[in-house]
């Protein structure tokens, strides 16, 4: 087990922001480990809204370990998606990395097929069962809050408790049509109150009341401005928020009580990709074994293999209460749930 790489790396960008030649050569991940004679001249432009720690060593161990050189575009969910779709007739980008499956799952048709040669070691509710899309770790989403502006005694612990008078505009939340995350907190808010019924649409119409007025433009602005105190309340992911503790902020998670989710999200390699042996190789790099328990280790990712050890401290997926969170109809009504919370946003409903 290769422990080393990442550690040595993510301390490098941490401190200074600057990726240093610290890749090691020796070892594997799936099929992206190779030895230094065969490594490959070939290349792969990769686009992902991935928070930059997270890229950034895990590619420049790719590019050491294969030789394959990566030009990376980042970006919001939403926005680089609607670019893969621009680019159909001519794509000009090879992997589509990270995003909720579900939205992934609503751009299916943009996609290879592609089965990882490491499928047999995740876990199968985490998979495509038409292979467009290929899971990369699963996230919780959570309730976080800020330890200095929000009494313990008043600590939320529901979606519910977001309703309350005292919360009014102090809740952080992206706008779902530009973040695949928050598109997948909504989906989860909808499924916890009834997402076929209308009261999943009533309990959003309060939320929305209760933000007054206010939705932030990124999942990274929700998760920096619960502990800079811009907002007293954020809906985040449990990663992102760890990483905030660890860090000494002085924030906490809940995991709301009516149940939340821990959709996936995924890599998936662009339909008519140029370089597709490379991206095949990419793909199964990010499954692998090594890679998934660093990964998980060092950003507090819940690894979607079956033979990774759970992070200590933290819950166990199996104690968090969680909706039935249904892929099929967040992927296919993805369009007309965008389009409803912005009508409520901008007061049309």
């Amino acid at each position: 087990m290769r422990k080393r790489w990442l550690t040595a790396l993510v301390c490098v960008i941490l401190l200074s922001g600057i990726l240093t030649a610290c890749g090691s050569s020796n070892g594997s991940a799936g099929s992206g480990g190779t030895d230094a004679e065969s490594k490959s001249s070939g290349k792969l432009t990769i686009y992902s809204p991935n928070a930059a720690e997270i890229n950034n060593p895990i590619i420049k161990e790719f590019q050491d370990r294969t030789g394959i050189s990566v030009d990376l575009i980042s970006g919001g969910t939403g926005e680089l998606l609607k670019r893969v779709e621009a680019e159909a007739n001519n794509p000009l980008g090879d992997i589509f990395w990270a995003g909720g499956a579900d939205s992934l799952a609503s751009f299916a048709e943009y996609f290879e097929p592609y089965s990882t040669s490491e499928k047999s070691s995740i876990f199968p509710g985490y998979l495509d069962p038409a292979n467009n899309w290929t899971p990369f770790n699963a996230l919780p989403m959570v309730i976080t809050y800020n330890k200095e502006l929000v009494p313990e005694d008043e600590v939320p612990q529901s979606w519910e408790d977001l309703l309350d008078p005292k919360w009014k505009g102090q809740i952080a939340f992206a706008d779902p049509a530009k973040s695949g995350s928050s598109y997948t907190q909504l989906v989860t808010m909808l499924t916890a109150f009834g997402k076929d019924d209308e009261q999943g649409w009533e309990y959003v119409k309060q939320l929305v009341d209760n933000m007054d007025g206010k939705i932030l433009s990124g999942s990274s602005l929700v998760q920096r401005a619960v502990p800079d105190g811009e907002f007293a309340l954020g809906i985040t992911l449990e990663d992102a928020a760890l990483r905030y503790m660890e860090g000494g902020a002085q924030i906490g998670i809940i995991y709301p009580s009516e149940g939340t989710s821990a959709v996936p999200d995924g890599a998936a390699i662009i339909k008519g990709t140029k370089n597709l042996e490379e991206a095949k190789q990419f793909m199964d790099f990010l499954v692998g074994k090594d890679v998934q328990e660093l990964v998980q280790s060092e950003f507090k990712r819940r690894s979607v293999r079956d033979d990774v050890n759970p992070v200590e401290g933290l819950p166990q997926t199996v104690d968090i209460e969680l909706v039935e969170y249904d892929f099929e109809w967040a992927s296919d009504n993805k369009e007309a749930i965008i389009e409803r919370f912005t009508n409520i946003m901008m007061g049309i409903e």
